[in-house]
C-alpha cells in the first residue's frame, strides 16, 4: 500500500494516540500489534511511537484475510474450526508478561469472502481466539483497537469517488472521530471520557433492573444482573495501568443478563462478521436465546457462529450512545464494528465482560462464550427506556438525545 504524502501526518498522529493514549505503552513493555497486509504504514508509525514511549520489543502479527478465503474453499470442513495451539498459547504469554497489544480495524478486503459458502465462513472465527477474552477478563494487558483506513475499505464506504479520493477523504472522517484535528487528542479524549463516566454515573444511580428498545422492526427487553454496572471505555489493567481499549469510543455498556432477553430486533447499520458482510438483520430472542435469525445478506454466517457454543446464542454487552457523538453526526456507514458501534446503541451476542458486574455471585451468572459480536441497534427512531425494580420507566434515549 502506497500512502499519499498528505496522509502521513494523520498516520503519525493517529500512532501517536494510539500508543500514548489508547495502549498507554508503559517504558520496558512488550507490544503486540496484530494487523493485515495493507496496513504496513500504521503498523510501522506504532512500532516507531511505542520504541520512543520506551518499549522493550515491538512484535508483529499479520493475518491475511486472503488465506482465510483459500480455507474455506479449499480445506476439509470439519477441520474449519481448529486453530492452532500457538496462537492461544500467544495470547496468554502476552497476558503473563503484561503485555501492551495494539489491533487494527477497517476490511482491507471487503470482497474477499464472495462466493463462499457462509456457513463454511461461520465456521473459522479467526483471528479471533477465545483466550483473547479470557486476557481481557484477567485485564492482565493494556489494550487498544484503532481504525486503519486502507484503499478497499475506502471503496466500499466512497464508492462514488475516484480511489485516491475516497481513501483521502476516509482518512479525513477517521481523523475527525479520533480527535486528531484538536490541537491536543490526548487531552481532548480525556475530556470525553469524563463526559462519558459521568453519563455512566448517573445510568448506575437510577439502579435499572432492564433496558428496553422501541422502534421499526425492534422491541426488545433485556434483562441486567444485579450488580451490572455501566461504564465507559476506559479501563485499568490489574497492575494499575489506564487504558482506552477502542479509539474513538462514544458509549457506555453494561454486562446483561443472559437469561433475560426477550423480543425482536432489527439491526440499524450492516456488520462485517468473520469477512462477511452482513446486511438487513433480524433478531428473535426467547428466554434470553437468539433462536431466529434472519437477514437480507449473510444470516448464514452469523446463524453459523451463534452454534459455536452455549452461550454464542446469547448476549454479553449492551451499549448505548447517543447522537451527539463526533461518528454518529458525520451520518457515514463505515462499515466496521469499531466505528459503526460507536454512532449507535449496540448488543453484543457472546462472552460478557467481568468487570462490567461487581458483586461475584453475579459473575458466575455472566455469559460465556468464544464468540463476541456487536451488532448496532440504535437510532433515532429507536427509543431506549430503563426499568427500575419498581417496575417504574425512565427515559434514556429519546430521538438519539440523552433525557438523563
Amino acid at each position: 500500500m502506497t500512502t499519499r504524502t498528505d496522509q502521513v501526518p494523520a498516520v503519525a498522529a493517529l500512532a501517536d494516540l494510539i500508543v500514548r493514549f489508547g495502549a498507554n505503552v508503559q517504558p520496558d513493555q512488550i507490544v503486540a500489534i496484530s494487523s493485515e497486509p495493507g496496513k504496513e504504514p500504521l503498523a510501522r508509525e506504532v512500532a516507531a511511537a511505542a520504541y520512543r514511549r520506551g518499549a522493550k520489543f515491538v512484535d508483529l502479527a499479520v493475518f491475511d484475510i486472503h488465506l482465510k478465503r483459500a480455507r474455506a474453499l479449499h480445506a476439509s470442513p470439519d477441520t474449519l474450526e481448529f486453530v492452532p495451539p500457538w496462537y492461544g498459547e500467544r495470547e496468554r504469554a502476552l497476558g503473563e508478561h503484561r503485555a501492551a497489544i495494539v489491533a487494527f480495524t477497517g476490511p482491507v478486503d471487503p470482497d474477499v469472502m464472495n462466493g463462499v459458502d457462509p456457513e463454511l465462513a461461520g465456521r473459522d472465527m479467526l483471528p479471533r481466539v477465545k483466550e483473547a477474552v479470557e486476557v481481557v477478563n484477567q485485564r492482565t494487558t493494556n489494550w487498544t483497537v484503532a481504525p486503519c483506513p486502507t484503499a478497499g475499505w475506502a471503496k466500499l464506504v466512497h464508492p462514488d469517488l475516484e480511489p485516491e479520493e475516497a481513501l483521502t477523504r476516509l482518512w479525513e472522517e477517521v481523523a475527525h472521530v479520533c480527535r486528531l484535528d484538536m490541537a491536543d487528542p490526548v487531552s481532548a479524549w480525556e475530556e470525553r471520557l469524563e463526559q462519558l463516566t459521568g453519563v455512566a454515573g448517573r445510568l448506575d444511580a437510577l439502579h435499572l433492573t432492564s433496558v428496553r428498545f422501541e422502534g421499526p422492526g425492534t422491541d426488545l427487553d433485556i434483562g441486567l444482573l444485579p450488580s451490572s454496572r455501566w461504564l465507559c471505555a476506559t479501563l485499568s489493567t490489574v497492575d494499575g495501568i489506564v487504558h482506552a481499549p477502542n479509539i474513538p469510543t462514544e458509549e457506555v455498556f453494561a454486562t446483561p443478563d443472559p437469561e433475560r432477553v426477550d423480543g425482536v430486533v432489527a439491526a440499524t447499520k450492516p456488520l462485517f462478521v468473520s469477512g462477511a458482510l452482513i446486511t438487513g438483520l433480524r433478531v428473535r430472542f426467547e428466554g434470553g436465546r437468539a433462536v431466529e435469525i434472519d437477514a437480507d445478506q449473510g444470516a448464514d454466517v452469523l446463524r453459523t457462529l451463534s452454534r459455536r457454543d452455549a452461550g454464542a446464542s446469547r448476549l454479553g454487552e449492551v451499549a448505548l450512545v447517543d447522537r451527539e457523538s463526533r461518528i454518529g453526526s458525520l451520518g457515514t456507514v463505515f462499515f466496521d464494528t469499531l466505528l459503526d458501534e460507536n454512532a449507535a446503541s449496540h448488543i453484543a451476542l457472546g462472552d460478557g465482560l467481568d468487570f462490567g458486574v461487581e458483586d461475584e455471585a453475579d459473575r458466575d451468572r455472566i455469559n460465556r462464550s468464544a464468540l463476541h459480536v456487536d451488532f448496532m441497534i440504535g437510532s433515532d427512531d429507536v427509543a431506549v427506556t430503563g426499568v427500575r425494580h419498581d417496575g417504574s420507566d425512565v427515559p434514556l434515549l429519546r430521538d438519539g438525545a440523552w433525557q438523563l
